[in-house]
């Protein structure tokens, strides 16, 4: 494992790439690809709204709610995925929700927060006026809203699936945890490593967050098995938390190798595809992609070239895109500055040490990581 001064280094050595065209300064009328969400309606959570809109969006298009990681925002996360290239091709309108370092000095969603994490509260409230002044705004399709994040998005994707299910269609959660896995800081930090309720207890929480009796989302989960920082039990943990909601068995009911990931695949009572699980083996914390292969974004920290890009493969399985045809070939080759698995194992670095301070109910948790980010140049 490497010292916190190696992290601190290595992420420093990263922040030009990180930053750079991806516009990490304040917002402006348009952002990369995005173009801001003025006046979407009430905003508790106190969050930023970006849209891409293809310049021949039918009426009554799909919407993609997209929501970026810790230490990144919109527009860099759309660069490194590819989601606004996909909408030009296919024809659906984009959401990007944006955290701000007034809410979290780290720019992660507040997924463990219970004011943030809950219906019609908080960051929660605010994503669902979004997705609601969009639909109203651009006549899109109400029956056709999905969702996806990485990480600390993820896991706020999680929430938003379990407290507006009928708000969704589908979501594909990234790298990230179930709903109410945590509610205070070292809760949270304890479930990055793994340490989270019961299968019984999560699936509880997810059919309990709303008055929704179903039917419910569909849900694509995605993990690395080498990821360092969101444990990939995580992965198993949201698995068992949604197949308790769709009354799914045990074993999947498909088990096959895609272009060297794994593929679980549990079908309804309708036959139609329920959840799936998708696992790959020696990636880090990140959104795999394949630029290479499909055209759709590029590596930076965080967004991980592979053979396979999960931006693809999500949107065939919300129904937006016909499912890309398998690559030829080892994955896109990356610089070594571009590459994600050293960064993501240098923050597992940083949260080592700080699990133990917030255990010990250290006040200065929060010190602890805000220190180490800024002495990389990363606040």
């Amino acid at each position: 494992m490497t010292s916190l001064g190696n992290t601190i280094a290595a992420l420093r050595a990263r922040r030009q790439l990180f930053a750079g065209k991806a516009g990490m300064g304040a917002a402006s009328a348009v952002q990369g690809r995005l173009a801001l969400v003025k006046d979407f309606g009430p905003n508790p959570g106190a969050l930023t709204a970006w849209s891409h809109l293809p310049e021949t969006l039918a009426p009554g298009a799909p919407l993609v709610v997209v929501l970026h990681g810790c230490m990144q925002n919109a527009a860099g996360y759309d660069m490194g995925s590819g989601w606004s290239a996909l909408a030009d091709r296919e024809g659906f309108a984009l959401l990007f929700p944006e955290q701000s370092r007034a809410n979290n000095p780290n720019l992660c969603f507040n997924w463990f927060q219970p004011g943030d994490a809950a219906r019609a509260a908080g960051e929660t409230a605010s994503i669902h006026a979004m997705i609601t002044h969009m639909l109203d705004a651009h006549g899109l399709d109400a029956g056709r809203v999905f969702i996806t994040g990485l990480s600390a998005g993820g896991a706020m994707a999680a929430t938003l699936l379990a407290c507006h299910p009928e708000l969704f269609a589908a979501g594909a959660i990234i790298a990230g945890l179930p709903h109410g896995a945590a509610r205070t800081v070292p809760q949270a930090l304890a479930a990055m490593k793994g340490k989270i309720p019961s299968d019984a207890a999560l699936s509880k929480l997810a059919t309990a967050a709303s008055p929704h009796k179903g039917p419910w989302p569909r849900l694509s989960i995605w993990h690395g098995a080498a990821d360092a920082v969101v444990a990939p039990s995580n992965a198993e943990a949201l698995l068992a938390q949604w197949r308790g909601a769709h009354g799914t068995a045990a074993a999947p009911d498909v088990r096959e190798t895609v272009q060297g990931a794994e593929r679980r695949l549990w079908r309804g009572a309708d036959g139609a595809a329920a959840i799936e699980v998708w696992t790959l083996p020696g990636l880090g914390h990140g959104t795999p992609i394949a630029p290479a292969a499909d055209q759709l974004g590029q590596a930076m920290p965080y967004m991980l070239a592979q053979d396979i890009s999960s931006t693809a493969r999500i949107a065939a399985f919300f129904g937006l895109a016909d499912e890309p045809a398998a690559a030829h070939g080892a994955a896109a080759q990356e610089s070594e500055q571009a590459k994600g698995p050293s960064t993501a194992l240098g923050l597992a670095d940083i949260l080592d040490r700080a699990l133990p301070e917030a255990q010990a109910g250290n006040a200065n948790i929060r010190r602890i990581i805000d220190s180490a980010l800024k002495q990389a140049g990363l606040r």
